[in-house]
């Protein structure tokens, strides 16, 4: 019998799953024990890597997504060890993580699970690593934000056992699933995972059942493990609240009593009607309150811009003009400012320009349009052009004044320290180079032999430098020790991310409010919003252009057959004007587009491999001039049938 099974369900998280098992690699030296990794049919090119990189690993490719509880339960069923550990991909460990897991267990025959100090993508302790039973009153308290307010409250703060000592051990009621080291013999008395439980609520489920099989829970604070994806990246999601709360629901069912369930159930739904509406007026406001406030500051300027004509030219402008004209100015110019990506971050002054420049030209053309009788002057089209360049650069500019860090350097002012060893350093910098960041922003750390000494040295240059992100090298640091360096520096201050070896992937956090996004250093990925957007208008703007001049155009198509067919498609969104090369059989691993009519490569015959490597370059550097130059390149195949 082995001493530990590793169980991981892996979906569509190749370059973290790829990180989480180097460390478990390394944890599992000198411990009898395996790695299962049960891959629920994702398409990213994870089973790939696995057959590459990780040859040791136990796979079992599902063909579906099976959900959390039933793909885990796959791994338990055909485990060894003596002890079961759930870990999910978007997580590191310690190299002495399982070692001392084992020790406390073999010590103590009395808990059947274990969890340890979890810590976020910038070193920050995540709360959710202990946790209370969410009882009826436990989840008002948290629902009703109680538990927020008062998160060392013995009464109100028992959903996270904020009252406990978080660098002290204690028995808790839950374990999070992100992290669950289990004893195999709790396991064959209690059961496996409740798989009526898709996704959340499992956790609980399991940790309930272990303390009723006479076993107890306990939290291990001198094991860590970092957890990009915690709880608080996902509970502002709508879906997330929706898919917790019915858990919740499920939970309540099977444990409590019929009348404290039914209530529960009640109590459950005006909770998620709550949340819900919270979620999505949130959303509206975050993604409106800027255009909104451009939109009335522009209006308000336009009006004195109107006024103070009427007055030097002595001419009286029309009411309609103040009723609905200057309020449609206004809408335009936002709307126009919007899809030129002048909000988007980081404020960019050509954005802006060139939003303005848009609008104001679609505002002429209006004019041109409009009876005689309804034309205002045009010196209000032009006044307020300027008058909507002072409002959205004064917005940008008091924005950009009174945010958080992350806002105050980014893209080419970031100033970044590569730590490691001198081949991986060069090799991470080169990676940086080559996608754009200036040499002179890039700078390097050498790994002292001691701790100390290399984050004292690690300190002085982050605050010499005006570093504002921390990039560590897997291959040259223990995780303990970088685990160690994060929680040392000043996480307000900077930012930190790992490389691992020979990827080209870097992973970390990229601000405090987010734990968990895959962040490889793009140059300018077609995945942008600003990209999509600029994508799809320069699509519609094509297909309009190609309908005016369909009667020349279907003259001179090398295949005419296809040419209003692909127009329509285009104009619904189902094809592209510019997609990827049909050749690459593996583009099920590139970000997803609609098909192309054309694409890169149209002049060159390639196997499978060169046209993936090529829609690989056209996916992370994408540009509309690439576009526009296939376009003018083979505009002749216009009419060909690519779908």
């Amino acid at each position: 019998m082995k001493d530990l099974s590793v169980i991981i369900v892996n979906y569509n998280v190749e370059y973290f799953l790829e990180q989480c098992l180097l460390s478990v690699r390394a944890a599992l030296k000198g411990i009898n024990g395996e790695v299962i990794v049960v891959d629920n049919a994702s398409v990213d090119g994870s089973l790939e890597m696995l057959s590459t990189r990780f040859p040791e690993v136990h796979v079992i490719a599902n063909r579906e997504n099976t959900g959390f509880s039933k793909a885990n339960n796959q791994g338990i069923r055909i485990s060894e060890g003596r002890y079961v550990l759930l870990l999910n991909p978007d997580t590191i460990v310690e190299e002495d993580t399982f070692t001392k897991c084992i020790s406390a267990m073999d010590a103590d025959q009395d808990i059947g699970g274990l969890g340890v100090k979890m810590l976020d993508g910038s070193g920050r302790f995540l709360p959710e690593s202990k946790r209370g039973l969410p009882t009826p009153e436990v989840a008002l308290y948290k629902v009703t934000g109680l538990s927020g307010l008062f998160p060392r409250s013995r009464r109100f703060g028992r959903y996270h056992l904020g009252f406990l000592d978080e660098k002290e051990d204690h028995d808790v009621d839950v374990l999070s699933g992100a992290f669950m080291f289990l004893r195999k013999e709790a396991l064959d008395k209690v059961g496996l995972l409740d798989e009526e439980f898709f996704m959340y609520g499992e956790d609980i489920d399991l940790s309930y059942r272990i303390t009723l099989g006479g076993y107890r829970n306990h939290y291990l604070s001198s094991a860590r493990i970092i957890h990009y994806k915690g709880e608080s990246t996902k509970k502002g999601s709508l879906n997330y609240v929706l898919v917790f709360y019915n858990a919740m629901r499920i939970f309540a069912r099977k444990h409590f009593s019929q009348k404290q369930a039914k209530a529960y159930s009640r109590f459950i739904e005006l909770a998620i009607y709550a949340r819900a509406a919270i979620s999505i007026v949130k959303r509206l406001i975050q993604t409106l309150w800027h255009p909104m406030l451009d939109g009335v500051l522009l209006w308000a300027g336009l009006e004195m811009s109107a006024q103070v004509y009427s007055q030097q030219t002595g001419i009286e402008l029309p009411e309609e003009l103040k009723i609905w004209a200057l309020p449609l100015y206004s809408l335009i110019w936002v709307i126009s400012s919007y899809w030129s990506s002048s909000y988007d971050r980081p404020f960019k002054a050509r954005s802006v320009i060139l939003g303005v420049l848009n609008g104001a030209i679609l505002i002429l053309i209006l004019y041109a349009l409009l009876p005689e009788g309804l034309r205002f002057s045009r010196f209000l089209t032009l006044s307020g052009s300027l008058v909507a360049i002072l409002v959205f650069a004064l917005t940008r500019a008091l924005i950009q004044r009174f945010s958080g860090r992350s806002d105050r350097a980014i893209g080419r002012d970031r100033r970044f320290v590569i730590v490691g060893g001198g081949d991986e350093r060069k090799r991470i910098s080169v990676m940086m180079e080559g996608l754009g960041i200036p040499p002179d922003h890039i700078h390097e750390a050498d790994v002292r032999s001691e701790v100390e000494e290399s984050l004292r040295h690690l300190s002085e240059l982050v605050h010499v430098m005006n570093i504002h992100e921390v990039v560590f090298c897997a291959k040259d640091m223990k995780a303990q020790d970088i685990i160690e360096h994060m929680s040392a520096l000043d996480q307000d201050q900077v930012e930190f991310k790992i490389a691992p070896p020979e990827s080209m992937f870097i992973i970390g956090s990229n601000d405090r409010n987010d734990n968990g996004d895959l962040l490889g250093f793009q140059m300018n990925a077609i995945t942008k919003r600003s990209n999509q957007r600029n994508k799809r208008s320069l699509d519609i703007i094509l297909a309009l252009l190609a309908i005016l001049l369909s009667p020349l155009m279907l003259l001179m198509q090398k295949e005419s057959t296809g040419y209003m067919k692909n127009v329509f498609y285009v104009l619904i969104g189902k094809a592209s004007w510019v997609g990827y090369h049909p050749a690459d059989s593996d583009h099920v691993r590139l970000p997803e587009i609609s098909t192309g009519v054309l694409y890169p490569g149209m002049d060159k015959t390639m196997d499978s491999e060169q046209a993936h490597r090529i829609n690989l370059i056209y996916a992370k550097d994408y540009s509309l001039n690439k576009d526009l130059d296939i376009i003018f390149t083979h505009w002749r195949w216009l009419g060909r049938n690519a779908l």
